[in-house]
This record gives C-alpha cells, sequence and structure tokens, in this order.
C-alpha cells in the first residue's frame, strides 16, 4: 500500500499466527465462524474526517491509504490483518493447502449477503478476482494476484477467466497457483480480493466505481463525490460483528495543504481524527497527549526515495549510491521531525523481527560527503547536472524535501528540481514511461509478510509495463534482478517459516547491494483521535482509524 500521507505490532508473532496448515492439514474458527451480533461499547455517532481524493474506492483498483480505508470498510474477504500484524479469518471458515504449497481450499461462512441481498459465496470470490485481473480492468494492485494460475493468460487479454478458480461447491473455493506459495492466504486479507455482487459488472463500470455495493460492516449514502466527499453508513445487516458509528463522513480535502485543514478541522471541533503538518507536531504533542488525544505508532510502514533504475542518471547504481551517502538523515530528523522519526538503514521494517537486519544499508548508517562525491563521478553525475526530484504536496512533506534537495545540492553541485504534486497525479507520474530521477515514496504493508515488501516493490514480475511502456505494478524503480527473483519465488516456496526468513534476507540484500531503493526512515506515524467522545480507538494495520471498532463513550 503506498502511503500519502494501537498497540505496534510484532512480527515475531506473526510467526505463529500466520503458520500454514500443509499436507492436507486444516485449521477452522475465528471471526468468520462467528455471529452477526454487536460488539461491546455504544451504538451511535457520526465520525468525521478528511482525506485526499483517493485513485480508486472499488476492490479493483483501490491501492493508497486513502482508497484503503474507504474499501476496507465496504468490503469483508477471506481473511483480515489485524493491528497488531495477525492474519485473522473474516469469511473463511477453514483453510487447507496442498503439500506442494500449490493448491489451497477455503470453506466460506454461509448466510452473508451484499448490501442489495445477492449471496456472498464462492461465485462472488471468482467474480471478484476475476474482474480485477482482466486485462481490460488495467488494475494497478492486480499483481497480488500473478500466483494464481491462469493469471497470465488473464492479463495478455487470451482468456476471461483464471484457470485456477473453481467452486467445488457453493461455499469452497479452491484456488490453483502457478507456482508453490505457503502464505497464500495471507495476501487474501488484501481488498483486491473481495468478493464482488452480479451488479458490480466489469472494472469500468462507472455506476459502481462511484458507489461500490459490498458486503462490509458499512455501505455507501450515495455515491463518491469526487474532490467533495464520501459518506458511509452502518451496514445493519452485515454478517459479521456491526459497527457501532452511525455514519462516517469523509471530507476530501485540497492536497496541496490537507495535513492543515485536518489539524485546524479536529483544533475546532470538525474533526475526530486527523493528521498534523511538521513544523506543529511539538506543539500538538504537548497539547493534546496529556489529553489523551495523541497517537503515535511505529507501524508497518517505511520511507524512501524511489529511485528510477532503467533511465536517466539514477539508472547507474553508482549514482544511487551517491545520493544516499549525500543525504544527512540524522539531522533532517533533529531539525525537521524535531526527533520523532528514526533513521531507517533497511529496506524491511524494524516490525519484521525476524528478519530484520539493522544497518544493511551501509550509505544510510552516516552522511559520508567525499564518498558521496566519488560514487558521482565514478557513475557519471556531474556537477551542473539536474536531477528531478517529485513528492506529494499537502501531506507534510515539504520540509524535509527542502532538506534533501539542499543536501544533495550542497555535496553533489547537482541542481535538484524538486516538483510537489496532489498525490494521484505523482502516483500516474511514477509510471509514465520515460520516467527519470527520484519519487518520495513509502510503503504500508498490504499484509503482514515481507513477502509484501519484497515481491510488489522489487520483484520483476511487479514492474508489468503495457503496450505504451507505462508500469501498472508498484515496482515503479523498474528494479529487476533474476538473482532476487528467484530467492522470492524460493521463498514463498518454502513450507518452514525459519528457512523462509532466511530467503527473505538474501533477497533483501541483493536488492539493497543494487540500491534498488534508497531508505529514509522508518515509518511512525501520528495521529489525532477524538477519545473525549470515541472509545476503542486506535490506528488499524492500514494506518487509518479502526472505523469498524468505534463507539460511543
Amino acid at each position: 500500500m503506498r502511503g500519502a500521507g494501537s498497540a505496534k505490532w510484532v512480527a515475531g508473532a506473526i510467526v505463529i499466527a500466520l503458520a500454514a496448515t500443509a499436507c492436507g492439514g486444516s485449521d477452522n474458527g475465528g471471526s468468520g465462524s462467528g455471529n452477526n451480533s454487536k460488539g461491546s461499547g455504544k451504538d451511535g455517532g457520526t465520525w468525521r474526517m478528511g482525506i485526499t481524493e483517493p485513485v480508486a474506492i472499488d476492490p479493483y483498483n483501490a491501492q493508497e491509504s486513502e482508497g484503503i480505508l474507504v474499501t476496507d470498510n465496504l468490503f469483508t474477504g477471506l481473511f483480515d490483518p489485524t493491528a497488531d500484524g495477525q492474519v485473522v479469518p473474516a469469511l473463511a471458515t477453514s483453510k487447507k493447502v496442498s503439500a506442494d504449497g500449490k493448491t489451497w481450499t477455503f470453506t466460506i461462512k454461509k448466510g452473508t449477503k451484499f448490501t442489495n441481498g445477492e449471496d456472498v459465496n464462492a461465485e462472488a470470490f471468482i467474480r471478484g478476482w476475476n474482474r480485477v485481473a482482466v486485462k481490460s480492468a488495467a488494475s494497478d494492485v492486480a499483481y497480488h494476484m500473478a500466483g494464481i494460475a491462469g493469471f497470465a493468460d488473464v492479463q495478455s487479454g487470451k482468456a476471461q477467466t483464471m484457470s485456477g478458480l473453481s467452486a467445488p461447491d457453493p461455499y469452497t473455493l479452491q484456488v490453483k497457483l502457478s507456482a508453490a506459495d505457503f502464505e497464500f492466504y495471507v495476501k487474501t486479507s488484501h481488498t483486491v480480493f473481495s468478493p464482488v455482487p452480479k451488479v458490480a459488472g466489469d472494472a469500468h463500470n462507472k455506476a459502481y466505481n462511484e458507489a461500490p455495493i459490498g458486503n462490509g460492516p458499512f455501505k455507501m449514502q450515495g455515491k463518491w463525490e469526487h474532490n467533495k466527499s464520501i459518506t458511509v453508513v452502518r451496514n445493519n445487516d452485515y454478517g459479521l460483528t456491526k459497527a457501532h458509528l452511525d455514519k462516517v463522513q469523509i471530507d476530501i480535502l485540497n492536497p496541496n495543504n490537507s495535513s492543515n485543514l485536518e489539524y485546524q478541522g479536529f483544533e475546532s471541533g470538525q474533526y475526530d481524527w486527523a493528521r498534523m503538518p511538521t513544523p506543529q507536531l511539538t506543539a500538538a504533542k504537548a497539547k493534546y497527549e496529556p489529553q489523551g488525544e495523541w497517537i503515535g505508532e511505529d507501524t508497518n510502514g517505511m520511507n524512501y526515495l524511489l529511485p528510477i533504475t532503467d533511465n536517466g542518471p539514477t539508472k547507474n547504481v553508482k549514482v544511487r549510491e551517491a545520493i544516499s551517502y549525500a543525504i544527512d538523515r540524522d539531522a533532517i530528523i533533529k531539525g525537521v521531525f524535531q526527533g520523532m522519526q528514526t533513521k531507517s538503514t533497511t529496506i524491511l521494517p524494524p516490525v519484521f523481527k525476524d528478519v530484520y537486519h539493522k544497518d544493511l544499508c551501509t550509505s544510510c548508517i552516516k552522511q559520508d560527503t567525499a564518498k558521496a562525491k566519488q560514487l558521482a563521478s565514478e557513475g557519471g553525475l556531474k556537477p551542473g547536472s539536474t536531477l528531478n526530484l517529485a513528492y506529494n504536496t499537502g501531506a507534510g512533506h515539504e520540509e524535509w524535501v527542502q532538506a534533501v534537495q539542499q543536501q544533495l545540492e550542497k555535496v553533489l553541485g547537482v541542481k535538484v528540481n524538486a516538483v510537489g504534486k496532489p498525490f494521484a497525479e505523482l502516483l500516474a507520474d511514477q509510471q509514465k514511461p520515460g520516467a527519470t530521477g527520484l519519487y518520495r515514496f513509502a510503503w504500508g504493508a498490504d499484509y503482514p509478510t515481507p513477502d509484501n515488501y519484497l515481491f510488489p516493490l522489487l520483484d520483476s514480475a511487479s514492474i508489468n509495463k503495457d503496450a505504451s511502456g507505462k508500469v501498472t505494478g508498484d515496482n515503479r524503480e523498474r528494479y529487476s534482478s533474476k538473482k532476487f527473483d528467484d530467492l522470492v519465488a524460493k521463498a514463498r516456496a518454502t513450507e518452514d517459516q525459519s528457512a523462509r526468513n532466511e530467503l527473505y534476507k538474501q533477497a533483501e540484500k541483493v536488492a539493497m547491494d543494487d540500491v534498488a531503493l534508497i531508505p529514509l526512515w522508518n515509518r511512525t506515524q501520528l495521529r489525532l483521535a477524538n477519545t473525549k467522545k470515541y472509545g476503542n480507538v486506535k490506528m488499524d494495520f492500514h494506518e487509518n482509524p479502526n472505523l469498524a471498532e468505534i463507539s460511543l463513550k
């Protein structure tokens, strides 16, 4: 999940929580076998917050934190990621994987429905997954399904449905994979794997794109008013634990100053959840932490500079390393972030404790101007050259981007062309054929496994260029290494968790040696929340408020 912008979760627990059942084994239970009763807490209230314009709220293309916020509350899939990094059953009442890791069988909870009354069954899941994968959908997140047999044929236009999907009976979904993947069920917690009703039509059904009919704890009230608002209300017929909030009112804010508008809205009582502009962090913490309205979490996300590796000056690995050495991360954290971030020296976040290898990025540990200049010279980046640096506006990035710009210009003698754009434009710009230079880039895991960093961000299969050369996957830097790809594939085919982790470590080192991404700081998310009026307010796995669990006090 691309970041625009409550307990800390510990990856060590994931090893136990996510152990897949192999050799014909199965497991049962979880929320998927529960009832549709209310959770504890009082009903009522309208939760108010602001976001920037999402790319999509339809599962076929929901991708950044804003779109996921809405989609995740409109739809319920087989499994859900919890705030503490576990994956628990939602509509899946059991799962079973074959001994070779290539066939998964899921049993689906009976009796749940979409908000239009259609049954949620195996065919609804098959319908939703094929709707995403088909070539005409041009989905940016279809690559999550790349392991399913027949995906390549559907993406190429040779077929309309994936051969690996079948329904032996109405509430049994069987998934055959093209290669072994003992963590496949973890991936199904992504919203792209949501079921959809028959009325959804194809991925470009505008009526459905604007007002998706789902099966989640909330449902749309009216349609998405672009650049204005999105409103959802409680789904009283939800098949699992019902939400308490009556309504969630989401204003869509000007992307050029959205964090300021959120902060001002919280201070005035207009909003119940808000980000803060970076210069206001110290004052906001001093004011709201004593009141219990400050949330600060080390999350599953990371912040990077994304270098385009197949074009322009950053095509050269020495130039990428020079850029990394030229950045004084410690000075930026102290001066810009007021000490509220921590330096990153890895691609994978520290929360993946079993694979975390601190200081893997040697050029990230400490600024070294001499090495930076030497590497830039060897890589052909001459003083006076122009280097593009694009970032999204309105989310508090201006200050640190300016600091990076000044450091690169001072150390390397280059002209850094720093350009701010609305988030949706930044994402589109990364995809364009001929993109060059550096981009502000953040990533929060869609599901809790190192694979969700390594495969989408760095695997060759996640570039997925169309006929025009546009990148449709999340490997926007266009990094391609057979050695890396082979290690990720081998990890997926490894049943033993500890052996799989060792392969993840090796893959990360290959990519880090190539400076495929330039780590900046680990992801610490800071929010303000109206805990005076509402209870059980936390930051969910996707760094959004846990809307389905919030209740009135």
